[in-house]
């Protein structure tokens, strides 16, 4: 199961301190968080016990080298003066060693019993992996990225068919894209944090596991309440990907090549949307299948993903890793003080709630990087499911183009963000090679350059494909569709390189950081998909796009404010690793 340390000999001859390996070694129960609380001071095994006197829940009164004797004992592990001491205290009565036995004495520093990594060459390491395993492991996430993102998408394709089998109108045919994107809203919020406490791999399990079953309960829904209520929990289930993929990425590459991964991820959670349509549209098309088949189609890769990350994906997260590490080390050498830090982790489910769950809602609040970041991300990630919307009306509507061939426009803008991925990449390589040669330390701000560059794109690309697509008796088709290759190319170079500064910024709660972006992300992702088909009714596909392209414009300041005063706001944040 733990691939990673399936030598178990060579971890152990890693080792560079002897006092671990040494069976006859002192151990510290403490590791198990049993006394830790209750004494305060720390002693050598070989030093002789002196007399307790104080309290033992250690509070500022306590004196342990007083020399007083307490009635009842005469020594530091006396059983008798710990429970009346204990009893005089507190309202519950102290716990005992048990079988009328005395505390032990107290134990060496446990410093030494800490299992750690070998540097940063530690080949056990997930950044030391090798790059085949790093690009296995990025398709295992990657593929469950991809089905979860063309699950949103493709179901829009079936609106038609859903307004006319239940007989409802174009709003509410329309949630069964916008709750299942509402669901991406909640999911990360509890995966993220969840995935930095139990380890990225079985958040995933589950995860892959509830997308799939709700979604075949979407695909053979017998009314419109069974179908949506499954279509928002295929997407809350189905969520952990947004956030834990990117994390993935984050515990295998270092920072130089992270932006790379993470390059390759947004293409596939921003592509899953452009490629859906087209097979969406011609699939409800095709009467032989039929419109369930949206869902069927997006099941069976959420069931390819399920069985890569049961059999192939293994576990990345550091903490985790160093568990393992620390129980194969106690069950070769006997040597049950060897521990690792995840290991004391022991919360309470309030605790998790409270210091965990809760933690993405407390930095989308507290962290004006992680907000105003986020709000620009999130217009740009409502635009995106804006678009499933305007594209058919302006060549279904406009030109005339029957379903299925009406959606193939999106391969321009899928096109357009496949070039700005190509852009970002080679500035991230611009970028490294520059800091080499100067020897500067590389800062988060180094990433917003292109969001500069994709705010200006997008912008063009919104008033090109609105106002040429708004005569398609006058202008020919190819004209909006490469509007759409600039809109392409706008979303990405603005959403990945924010994406990859709140990783930079907040790399050490990443995934919660991710599940704050995710949160406010999804929701305008869900609200847009409501109302975008009557703006691009009633107002005009040219006035509709005047209206987004006027919202683009009032975002463009927000990089250059953060790429000049990003370093100042983020010296005042206790979560940002500067």
């Amino acid at each position: 199961m733990f691939q990673n340390f399936s030598n178990d000999n060579e971890i152990i001859s890693q080792q560079g301190k002897p006092s671990i390996l040494d069976p006859e070694a002192s151990v510290d129960p403490t590791r198990d968080g049993s006394f830790s609380s209750s004494f305060s001071s720390t002693r050598s095994v070989e030093e002789e016990p002196k007399s307790f006197a104080g309290n033992i829940d250690g509070d500022d009164d306590v004196n342990l080298h007083s020399g007083q004797i307490v009635e009842g004992g005469d020594e530091l592990t006396s059983h008798e003066s710990l429970v009346r001491k204990g009893q005089e205290t507190s309202d519950e009565p102290i716990l005992e060693i048990g079988e009328g036995r005395p505390f032990p004495p107290m134990l060496p520093d446990r410093t030494p019993y800490c299992v750690a990594y070998n540097g940063e060459d530690d080949p056990h390491h997930p950044h030391s992996y090798p790059l085949w395993r790093k690009m296995l492991y990025c398709l295992c996430v990657g593929l469950s990225a991809l089905s979860v993102a063309m699950g949103s998408a493709m179901f829009s394709n079936a609106n038609r068919d859903i307004m006319r089998v239940f007989h409802v109108g174009t709003s509410v045919a329309a949630l069964g894209t916008s709750l299942y994107v509402f669901g991406f809203a909640g999911g990360p919020v509890i995966y993220g944090p969840m995935s930095e406490l139990f380890g990225r791999k079985y958040v995933l399990l589950v995860s892959s596991l509830g997308y799939v079953c709700f979604l075949y309960g979407a695909a053979t829904g017998k009314d419109l309440q069974t179908i949506l209520i499954c279509r928002f929990f295929a997407g809350f289930m189905g969520s952990a990907p947004l956030v834990v993929a990117p994390a993935v990425m984050v515990d295998m590459f270092y920072a130089r090549t992270r932006g790379v991964a993470i390059a390759i991820f947004a293409s596939v959670l921003f592509g899953g949307p452009m490629i859906a349509p087209v097979i969406g549209g011609f699939t409800v098309k095709n009467h032989a299948l039929g419109w369930r088949f949206v869902s069927y189609f997006s099941a069976i890769i959420g069931c390819v993903a399920l069985v890569l990350n049961t059999f192939v994906l293994k576990e990345t997260y550091h903490p985790f890793l160093l568990v393992r590490k620390a129980e194969l080390l106690r069950r070769k050498t006997g040597n049950w003080g060897i521990f690792a830090p995840h290991e004391e982790v022991t919360l309470s489910f309030s605790e998790i709630v409270r210091n965990n769950v809760a933690r993405p809602l407390k930095l989308l609040i507290t962290e004006p990087i992680i907000l105003l970041v986020s709000l620009y991300n999130a217009f740009i990630y409502g635009m995106l499911y804006m678009f499933l919307t305007a594209i058919p009306i302006i060549y279904s509507g406009g030109y005339g183009w029957s379903q299925g061939v009406a959606e193939l426009p999106y391969i321009s803008m899928f096109l357009g963000i496949i070039s700005g991925c190509a852009l970002i990449v080679w500035f991230e390589f611009y970028t490294n090679k520059k800091i080499e040669a100067h020897g500067h330390k590389p800062v988060p701000e180094d990433r917003l350059p292109p969001v500069m560059v994709g705010g200006f794109t997008f912008v063009i690309g919104i008033f090109w494909l609105g106002w040429s697509g708004d005569y398609p008796k006058q202008v020919h088709w190819i004209v909006p569709t490469i509007g759409a290759f600039f809109i392409g190319n706008g979303l990405i170079s603005i959403f990945l390189p924010t994406l990859n500064y709140i990783i930079d910024c907040y790399l050490y709660v990443s995934a919660s950081a991710l599940a704050s972006n995710t949160f406010i992300r999804s929701g305008f992702g869900a609200a847009f998909p409501l109302f975008s088909t009557q703006m691009f009714t009633n107002l005009t596909v040219k006035w509709a796009s005047t209206l987004i392209g006027c919202l683009a414009v009032l975002m463009l300041p927000v990089p250059v404010l953060f790429y000049k005063y990003g370093a100042r706001i983020r010296k005042s944040s206790k979560y940002v690793l500067n």
